[in-house]
């Protein structure tokens, strides 16, 4: 076997991953299970010992997200190709602002409020919340100002 089969079949695989989403009908499936998801965690606040519960419902919200995110709108062309793709970068670059900037404001938030806080690191649901949400407004809105 020759490198440049290797590397053709290895460039095949990287577009086809590239290329990736769930048909259109997932969409809604996915508004179901994140709106539901949400649902739940505010009745969860109502629940005494239902903490056990608030991984299975943090993880069910981010697959609903993801799905609304990695799925295609009615009529799919490149130019929404190329928001969606603005918004995921767009998204990226403020999850990481988010997480570098956010520990510190809560750091100088519990000095002014006089608590002993220490530098508190957040959890990966915050960030993937932070950063699916993030996405999917960009995308809607930049799909919105270029209709």
């Amino acid at each position: 076997m020759s490198k440049s089969t290797i590397c053709e079949r290895e460039r095949k695989q990287l577009q086809k991953m590239n290329k990736f989403q769930l048909g259109n009908p997932y969409k809604k499936a996915g508004h179901i299970i994140a709106i539901g998801a949400f649902l739940l965690m505010i009745l969860r606040k109502y629940i005494e010992d239902s903490e056990w519960i608030r991984p299975i419902l943090q993880g069910t919200l981010l697959i609903g997200l993801l799905i609304i995110s990695l799925s295609k709108e009615k009529i799919e062309d490149e130019y929404l190709d190329s928001l969606r793709s603005q918004s995921y970068r767009l998204a990226f670059i403020l999850a990481i602002v988010y997480s570098l900037v956010q520990p510190a404001i809560n750091y100088a938030v519990a000095t002014l409020l006089n608590q002993d806080d220490t530098l508190s690191i957040f959890s990966y649901f915050q960030v993937l919340f932070f950063m699916l949400i993030v996405q999917l407004l960009f995308f809607w809105q930049l799909k919105r100002m270029n209709n």
